[in-house]
């Protein structure tokens, strides 16, 4: 059985390794968290952590059926590459992704799937991942906004 004087010195041992390990890391976090922001990122910036959104939402919520290629599986989940309803209007994408509501440029029925709702998602989250189904697997439209989405939603 320990003494309690030497549970006294184990207990400063433990206050000594506080003191000089632990403090000067939280002051030095306590400093960093200090330090000016840095600055307004640039558009090109902007526009590269929009990318990096739409790249992980689309891992998270379109790659099981559109796949990691976005090729989809034929005759069950339609190909995003050259695909008439990613390319044309942006607001009938938003809206069939959205809620459901069929844009003319898919026909009723060629598909045995339906398209999962993800009017779930926020504005700036529905922009970012329309934004990279647009830009990607051999597309080339423009980006989506979230303004645009919030007008999808109000039609």
């Amino acid at each position: 059985m320990r003494s309690a004087r030497g549970a006294a010195s184990v207990g400063l041992g433990i206050m000594a390794t506080i003191a000089t390990r632990i403090v000067p890391l939280g002051f030095l976090l306590l400093l960093a968290a200090c330090q000016p922001s840095s600055p307004t990122l640039t558009a090109s910036a902007a526009a590269d952590a929009g990318a990096d959104r739409g790249a992980a939402l689309y891992a998270q919520n379109c790659v099981p059926c559109h796949r990691e290629n976005g090729e989809g599986v034929p005759k069950v989940f339609p190909s995003l590459s050259a695909s008439p309803a990613v390319l044309g209007d942006p607001v009938e994408l938003a809206q069939w992704v959205l809620s459901q509501k069929r844009p003319a440029s898919i026909p009723a029925g060629r598909y045995p799937t339906q398209m999962l709702l993800f009017g779930w998602m926020s504005d700036e989250d529905a922009a970012a991942v329309l934004t990279y189904v647009r830009s990607h697997f051999g597309n080339s439209a423009a980006p989506v906004t979230p303004a645009l989405i919030a007008k999808s939603r109000e039609k």
